[in-house]
C-alpha cells in the first residue's frame, strides 16, 4: 500500500510505502488512540454530567447506581439466607443439647436449674472491631463443631449414667415392708419350732396381715408358687446369679414371667407356711448362696442419705 502526501504551500509529494506489517501496525495503533480518546471524552462527559446534573447522565447514573444496590441487596440477602440455615441448626443443635443436658443432670441427681445460670464473664475492653462476614462464619464453624463435640460427649454420659442407674435399680436395696424393723435378722438363732440352733436365711419384718410387700428391686419374677416351708412364695430374679424371695404372704399380685419395676406391690404379708406368725421372710441369693439382705438394705440407705445432699 503506498500513501501520497503533497504540500501546496511547498510544492512538494512525498510518498509512503506500507507493507502488510506495517499497515496492521498502523491500524492497531489508529484504533488504540481512537479507543482511549473515546473513553477520556467519555470519563470527561460522564463525570461532568453527573456533577452538573445533566438530565440523560443523571438519568443514567442513577440506574447504574440502582443496578449496583440491587446486586449488593441480593448478594447480602443470600449470605443472610445462608447465616439464618447455619443459625438454625445451630439453635437446634443446643436445644438438643440442653435435652440431653436437663437427661443427663436428671441420672446423675443434679437439678437441672444449676447448669442453666449463664457463666459469668468481664475483663477490660482494650479493642474492638466489627465482625467481618468471614469471621462471623470462622465463628459460626468453631462452634458448630464444639456443639457437635459436646452432644458427643453427653451422649456418652447419658449412657453411661443410664447404665449405672439400671444396675443400681437391679440391686435389692429397697425395704420390701415400709417403716417395720427386722424382728429376726441373718444367721444363727434358736428354731422357734425344733428350740435348736438353725441357720436363719434372711430377715423377718413382723407386720399386720395384708400389709403390702413391695419388690426390693427391679426384675423377673421366676417362681410363684406354694412352698410346704415357704408358704405362699415369690422369687424375682435380678440378674448377674442375684435372686431375692419373699415368703409367707397371704396374697400374691404377681405371676410367673412378669416383669416388675422397683417399690412395686407384689404381695401382701400373711402367715403361710412355717411359721409361727403374720411376718415376711425375706432372703437374697447370690448364686444360690443365702446373703445378709441387711447389707444391701443399708446400701440402699446410703444411697438414699447421699441423694438428698
Amino acid at each position: 500500500m503506498q500513501l501520497i502526501i503533497t504540500d501546496a504551500r511547498f510544492s512538494r509529494v512525498r510518498a509512503i510505502q506500507l507493507s502488510g506489517l506495517r499497515l496492521i501496525a498502523v491500524v492497531l495503533g489508529l484504533s488504540l488512540a481512537l479507543m482511549l480518546l473515546s473513553a477520556a471524552m467519555y470519563h470527561w462527559v460522564f463525570l461532568k454530567g453527573a456533577r452538573e446534573g445533566w438530565p440523560v447522565i443523571s438519568t443514567v447514573v442513577r440506574l447504574v447506581v440502582r443496578d449496583e444496590v440491587a446486586q449488593r441487596d441480593r448478594f447480602m440477602r443470600e449470605n443472610i439466607d445462608v447465616m439464618a440455615k447455619r443459625l438454625g441448626e445451630m439453635q437446634a443443635k443446643i436445644l438438643q443439647l440442653e435435652s440431653l443436658g436437663e437427661r443427663v443432670s436428671g441420672l446423675a441427681g443434679i437439678n437441672p436449674a444449676d447448669i442453666k445460670a449463664k457463666p459469668g464473664q468481664g475483663g477490660v475492653l482494650i479493642a474492638e472491631h466489627s465482625l467481618s462476614m468471614d469471621e462471623l462464619q470462622a465463628a459460626l464453624s468453631d462452634l458448630d463443631q464444639l456443639t457437635n463435640q459436646r452432644t458427643d460427649v453427653m451422649t456418652v454420659i447419658e449412657s453411661r449414667l443410664f447404665e449405672q442407674k439400671i444396675k443400681k435399680m437391679m440391686v435389692p436395696t429397697e425395704q420390701p415392708v415400709k417403716d417395720v424393723n427386722p424382728g429376726s435378722t441373718f444367721g444363727w438363732r434358736i428354731d422357734p419350732f425344733t428350740g435348736r440352733s438353725a441357720l436363719h436365711s434372711g430377715l423377718d419384718f413382723p407386720a399386720e396381715p395384708g400389709t403390702p410387700i413391695f419388690a426390693a428391686a427391679g426384675g423377673v419374677v421366676v417362681t410363684q408358687e406354694t412352698h410346704p416351708q415357704y408358704g405362699k412364695m415369690i422369687e424375682v430374679d435380678h440378674g448377674n446369679d442375684l435372686i431375692t424371695r419373699y415368703a409367707h404372704c397371704s396374697k400374691v399380685l404377681v405371676k410367673k414371667g412378669d416383669l416388675i419395676k422397683r417399690g412395686q406391690k407384689i404381695a401382701e404379708v400373711g402367715n403361710t407356711g412355717r411359721s409361727t406368725g403374720t411376718h415376711l421372710h425375706f432372703e437374697v441369693l447370690v448364686q444360690g448362696v443365702p446373703q445378709d439382705p441387711q447389707k444391701f438394705l443399708n446400701a440402699g440407705s446410703s444411697l438414699a442419705t447421699l441423694g438428698k445432699r
